[in-house]
């Protein structure tokens, strides 16, 4: 399958530590990239908002807006809103899910930070693949059986949604038999000291992170 349900690449955006000089006596890069991670995957606000002064509200529209560019990658798809929910809040249950470390961070002369994220990537979608090949597939044969003994052909949007249906009750069914996870994967994260005292971690940086929590490899 072609859409596997990214994380928001709007995660990029909500990476950027901004932190002015006097608010606080000494930058807490460690502390502030685990707020940021744990704002836009887990919904978990309280740091976040301690450490920025955000309001509640402007906290949770992170973890929201990641998942509304998640659910964009099904729109062309034009599922029925009943599945499209289902999706979302698979991938909500998936994304509340993803497992890291934050190490501590070290300085360097310029101001500058590097600190180690451990993460232990979900492996969902390669680990169900080859089940999904295997049931599509017998779908497949069945309508084909089906029209040849005489039922109407369904039309492609049916046989779209019930391929997704076959989809999601694999994933749904794992999740609730317990997420399989990889063998931990270490990323070195730069927090740059840039002017005005604003903090940020480069975009590359963030893709990566993003890229290892949840992973997208299937077997070739």
């Amino acid at each position: 399958m072609s859409k596997k349900g990214k994380l928001s690449v709007v995660l990029l955006m909500t990476m950027i530590l901004t932190l002015l000089g006097g608010c606080i006596k000494k930058f807490d890069a460690s502390g502030y990239t685990k707020a940021i991670l744990d704002v836009s995957y887990k919904n978990k606000t309280d740091q976040y908002i301690k450490l920025t002064g955000a309001s509640k509200e402007e906290a949770e529209k992170i973890f929201e807006k990641n998942m509304d560019t998640t659910m964009k990658g099904f729109e062309a798809l034009n599922f029925p809103d009943e599945l499209e929910n289902k999706f979302r809040e698979l991938f909500e249950v998936l994304s509340k899910n993803v497992k890291y470390t934050v190490g501590e961070a070290v300085e360097d002369k310029k101001g500058n930070f590097t600190l180690d994220v451990s993460i232990k990537p979900i492996t969902i979608f390669g680990d169900t693949y080859g089940e999904f090949q295997k049931q599509a597939k017998a779908y497949a044969e069945k309508v084909s059986n089906d029209v040849l003994n005489g039922a109407e052909m369904p039309s492609d949007e049916t046989m779209q949604n019930n391929v997704y249906e076959i989809y999601y009750d694999i994933l749904k069914n794992t999740i609730e038999s317990g997420i399989p996870y990889g063998e931990a994967e270490v990323v070195t994260v730069h927090i740059n000291k840039s002017d005005g005292n604003v903090y940020e971690i480069p975009k590359e940086d963030v893709k990566t992170l993003h890229d290892k929590m949840i992973s997208q490899n299937t077997p070739k």
